[in-house]
């Protein structure tokens, strides 16, 4: 089963130190052990463009689709033999000690239209 792990953090996050070292490690073992497929951290919610057509027309906003305290900063796609492998992977990524990981199950169904 593939599912998507959301990293979000608030305002207040400071990356610790060794953050980043120990980030670097936790992919290389997921990779590894062919967990981790794909994931990137991403540029901040103020660089994003919300996109909208309502009635055939573009409505295009600067920012995150909603305000929130919390704003995605990263994404991991996992794959693992069940929800609790893979609650179990994103316990040991280092965010989950500093920010928090949504893990959401891929809907394969739909996944395989594409």
């Amino acid at each position: 089963m593939q599912f998507l792990m959301i990293i979000s953090h608030d305002e207040s996050f400071v990356p610790a130190e060794n953050l980043v070292e120990e980030t670097i490690s936790w992919v290389r073992e997921m990779a590894s052990r062919g967990i981790r497929k794909y994931g990137n951290p991403l540029r901040p919610a103020e660089d994003a463009k919300t996109v909208r057509v309502r009635e055939g027309k573009l409505l295009l906003t600067d920012g995150p689709f909603a305000a929130c305290k919390e704003q995605i900063c990263a994404y991991d796609l996992i794959e693992c033999g069940s929800f609790e492998e893979a609650i179990e992977v994103a316990s040991r990524h280092p965010m989950a000690r500093a920010a928090s990981i949504e893990v959401r199950p891929i809907w394969s169904d739909l996944a395989k239209a594409g």
